[in-house]
């Protein structure tokens, strides 16, 4: 085995050992946890306690409590944001306010305050050494100032337009008293200071509306002026007389062009009646003539009679001439009587003629008044425009004036904020709190006193256990099959454990092998015949030694492999030689012992009874209780366990997962599986492309044949025979196996 003498030795911490270096000193800990609580206790008792009230004030515009002349606009008020809260808070804690507050409450004659123009022994020493400058170097003013801020807090309530004020004093009426005071006297602050705003605005209002009320006056004489003198008679708030005339000579003008044109429409259609020989009985001007309905009946009589007497007489008789005739001359008078209509109408339109000429005759001479006007209205909307200016200006005034005027008393102008909440005498003092004392105490120095205890043990040594690489000479002897194989050798071997426990999960599920997975220990194996010539001479060109199938594992990267060794321990004697050559190759390489004799845990672990995979399924030691170095290589072993194998066999179906747990943490994990089945390895693995190694030292080929046709019968492709050592490498070369 390649190796190096190293005579350091990593170690890591045993929790276990120092969770139990805590309970052995148990009374020990309980005693100073007790004696520390008391002296929490006692220490709480004795200080003088403290009380603390608070007052709440809610900053928000506030109207009068009369109506005013105008009205309130959100707007014109103070910005209620972020910025103006804080400011409000900085202005509660103003030396300004507070010097007012102690001089209502008399302050300066309270015992509580008289104390800070004293020094401390502490403080005495500290101005001594120069470190600390001396309190009566200042005003006392200044002193009585400093103590009285040290026990106040004012602060915004989270989220909200809410300033708490608190206070802490020995003397709980006092502890209430100074928040209200403050609230009162920032109160009065904020009313007088609209006050002061006030009486300001109507000082100087004043004058200015005086001056305002002559501008606006000259201003409205001149555009009075201005109107008479260029005859700009106003008839509208927005038409002068010249603009009103025009406008109704237009509608008259539109009127009379409507009545024109349907007149003349009219005369039109009773003409081209006439002059077709159409009737005339649907125009409305023809029908709706009374003198043309007595007509019309008369000649519709005069046609029924001629109807009735065709039946009686002959066409020549005189009566029905008589009547024709009459006929006749009615319907001449029809003619004559529409020749009047068309006429009349005809008339109609000639006086609308006359009428739209005089009327556009009109509008021309309007038309040019207006235009004048128009021209003389550019000065007059100048001097309008001054005049309207200075008399918004003037009501603007006057309305700030009256309102400013109507606020100068003092209850008129509340401040912008209200007290939400006054501060009331406290009955608990809020500080000491005796009971949170004690237990934070007595938790302090309970962990206090486990630290210490630990910290022993670590210096001392014993919480560290060895998890580095060991040299020490090891004297082993293997023995092997029925024929006696044996070697027995002292070989310096260097154990060499990685510590892999970073890169495997803190807990696992434990794996425990079947019990069809195993069988007894097999004894002597006589092989009563060898293999035929077509088998040897295969062995002959193929090599099935260890050597050859570690480098097959190696080379293919293989991350996962069975072993299965139907011949017993001697096989897997074999798949330990295998791990410990992948490892001298500097494959990390963990060897999981799933075998019913348990073989490969007896050569690789330096003692017996070591947690492995039945312990692990049970729940009975943690997974990285379970993985041992090898004595003689780099390997790593997961040994049989010691729990029961019936109790773990109820978790065998996570035995995949286990696998893929080790897998993330070495580059090849071998599972000896013993004298398997196929039905056992399959529990195994997710995926049937896993290298299946048979470990056969002395290869018996109805073994092999029946073996491998199983397990391709179940879909594993990758299947490998492992003959045992490689002759020519030598004798020493067998210091694995031991």
């Amino acid at each position: 085995m390649p190796g190096a003498n190293n005579s350091q030795q990593d170690v890591d911490i045993d929790l276990a050992q120092l969770f139990r270096a805590v309970w052995q000193r148990r009374l020990r800990v309980i005693a100073i946890t007790l004696v520390g609580a008391c002296l929490a206790f006692a220490v709480a008792k004795v200080v003088s306690p403290e009380y603390r009230s608070e007052t709440r004030i809610l900053i928000e515009q506030r109207a009068p409590a009369f109506a005013t002349t105008t009205q309130n606009d959100a707007s014109s008020g103070p910005l209620l944001d972020e910025l103006n809260i804080a400011s409000q808070v900085q202005i509660l804690q103003s030396a300004d306010l507070i010097k007012q507050v102690i001089t209502n409450l008399k302050l300066y004659e309270r015992p509580e305050f008289a104390a800070a123009n004293k020094n401390s022994a502490l403080s005495d020493i500290l101005v001594m050494l120069h470190l600390k400058k001396s309190s009566l170097d200042k005003a006392p003013e200044e002193r009585m100032l400093d103590a009285f801020t040290n026990q106040l807090q004012v602060y915004q309530i989270n989220s909200s337009r809410v300033i708490g004020i608190t206070f802490t004093s020995r003397d709980p009426d006092l502890a209430a008293s100074v928040p209200n005071a403050m609230a009162q006297v920032y109160l009065s602050m904020q009313s007088g200071a609209k006050l002061d705003s006030n009486t300001e605005a109507t000082r100087w209002l004043e004058p200015e509306i005086a001056n305002l009320r002559e501008k606006v006056n000259e201003a409205e004489k001149k555009v009075a002026d201005y109107r008479s003198a260029n005859g700009l008679l106003q008839t509208s708030d927005n038409n002068t007389f010249a603009a009103q005339q025009l406008a109704d000579i237009s509608g008259q003008l539109a009127q009379v062009r409507g009545e024109r044109a349907n007149a003349e429409a009219r005369a039109e259609a009773v003409r081209n009646a006439l002059s077709t020989g159409r009737s005339t009985d649907t125009l409305a001007d023809v029908s709706g003539s009374q003198t043309i309905q007595r007509l019309k009946a008369t000649e519709s009589n005069l046609e029924s009679q001629i109807s009735d007497l065709s039946t009686s007489l002959m066409d020549g008789h005189p009566k029905l001439k008589s009547l024709r005739a009459q006929l006749a001359d009615i319907r001449q008078q029809v003619d004559r009587e529409t020749k009047k209509i068309l006429a009349s109408i005809e008339n109609e339109a000639k006086v609308a003629q006359l009428r739209e000429q005089q009327l556009v005759a009109q509008s021309n001479t309007l038309k040019a008044d207006s235009a004048r006007a128009g021209e003389n209205e550019v000065g007059l909307n100048a001097l309008e425009r001054e005049a309207a200016a200075e008399r918004q200006l003037l009501e603007t005034y006057l309305a700030r004036y009256r309102e400013a005027a109507s606020r100068i008393d003092k209850n008129s102008s509340p401040a912008d904020a209200r007290v939400v909440s006054k501060a009331v005498e406290p009955v608990d003092p809020y500080f000491p709190k005796i009971g949170p004392i004690v237990v934070v105490a007595t938790l302090a120095t309970f962990v206090l006193t486990s630290i210490v205890i630990m910290l022993a043990e670590l210096f001392s040594g014993r919480a560290l256990r060895p998890v580095g690489p060991v040299e020490r000479d090891i004297t082993v002897r293997e023995e092997t099959d029925a024929h006696s194989q044996t070697v027995i050798e002292a070989v310096p071997a260097k154990v060499v454990a990685e510590p892999r426990q970073g890169e495997v999960p803190a807990s696992m599920l434990s794996v425990v092998a079947d019990e069809t997975l195993v069988r007894e220990m097999e004894g002597a194996v006589d092989l009563g015949h060898r293999l035929d010539e077509a088998v040897e001479a295969t062995e002959e060109e193929e090599d099935f030694s260890i050597q050859s199938v570690a480098d097959y594992l190696i080379e293919r990267d293989s991350r996962l492999a069975i072993a299965i060794s139907p011949t017993g321990d001697s096989g897997s004697t074999a798949t330990v030689m295998l791990a410990r050559t992948v490892a001298d190759a500097g494959r990390r390489i963990v060897l999981v012992d799933m075998t019913g004799t348990g073989c490969p845990s007896r050569l690789m672990a330096e003692t017996a009874g070591l947690f492995g995979v039945t312990d692990l399924l049970c729940g009975e030691a943690a997974f990285a209780d379970t993985i041992h170095p090898d004595r003689l290589s780099d390997a790593h072993l997961v040994p049989q366990g010691t729990s029961d194998v019936t109790r773990a066999m109820r978790g065998a179906d996570r035995l995949s997962l286990i696998l893929d747990a080790l897998g993330s943490a070495y580059d090849i994990v071998l599972v000896e599986c013993g004298a398997a089945d196929v039905s056992g390895v399959a529990r195994l693995t997710r995926s049937k492309d896993t290298e299946i190694i048979l470990s056969m030292p002395e290869p018996d080929e109805n073994q092999f044949i029946t073996a491998m046709s199983e397990f391709q019968k179940a879909g594993y492709e990758h299947i490998i025979l492992m003959s045992g050592w490689r002759e020519e490498q030598g004798p020493d070369a067998r210091q694995h196996a031991a």
